[in-house]
């Protein structure tokens, strides 16, 4: 006879069962709630990334408006012209190469309601304050440029525009705007004027 003491066997499944395995233990989360909390965290990152840019883009807009208000005030008395000659009556002057240039970047709210009007068609008003900040950045950098060099004229004044892009060549992050002109001083007809002889 076999020994008590041998060891028993595990207890046979029914047929047609298949036999149990030790597993571990399952997770309280299933996938389905996973990916549910997933889609829920990156509508939250988008909603905040929209709230941010919106307010704080806004705000950043409305101090460098402010600022440029303030600016071209200081620089009042440094005009700007088109035209390729100076006026008749200016007489000789000075001439100088003068420039500005300024970079301004959209905000996550204004790519994104740029990247709606490039699906729809439309007017892009985020962009046009975008250009709008940058020239008149630029034309307050080339007027601080000309008042070091002494001038009180600018003529001939160009701008050229660039579009800054992200990986994707279709999008654009941002403009370049680059203002130059030729700078009039009087200050060699009037250091003429002064070594003459009376």
């Amino acid at each position: 006879m076999p020994s008590s003491t041998c060891a028993s066997r595990p207890p046979r499944s029914p047929p047609g069962r298949p036999r149990s395995s030790p597993t571990a233990p399952r997770s309280s989360w299933s996938k389905p709630a996973v990916g549910v909390l997933a889609e829920f965290f990156d509508l939250i990152v988008f909603a905040v990334l929209f709230l941010l840019g919106f307010f704080v883009g806004r705000w950043n807009e409305r101090r460098h408006y402010a600022s440029l208000r303030r600016r071209e005030g200081e620089f009042g008395d440094i005009l700007v012209f088109s035209n390729r000659f100076p006026p008749a009556a200016a007489g000789r002057l000075d001439t100088a190469l003068v420039s500005g240039s300024a970079v301004i970047s959209e905000d996550y709210f204004k790519g994104l309601v740029a990247g709606l009007y490039s699906l729809i068609g439309g007017r892009v008003r985020s962009y046009e304050s975008l250009i709008d900040r940058a020239r008149r950045e630029a034309v307050l950098r080339m007027k601080s440029e000309a008042r070091a060099r002494g001038a009180g004229m600018i003529i001939n004044v160009k701008f050229q525009t660039f579009a800054i892009g992200g990986r994707n060549p279709n999008s654009v992050k941002g403009v370049e705007l680059l203002a130059y002109g030729t700078a009039l001083s009087a200050r060699a007809q009037a250091g003429a004027a002064a070594a003459a002889p009376g």
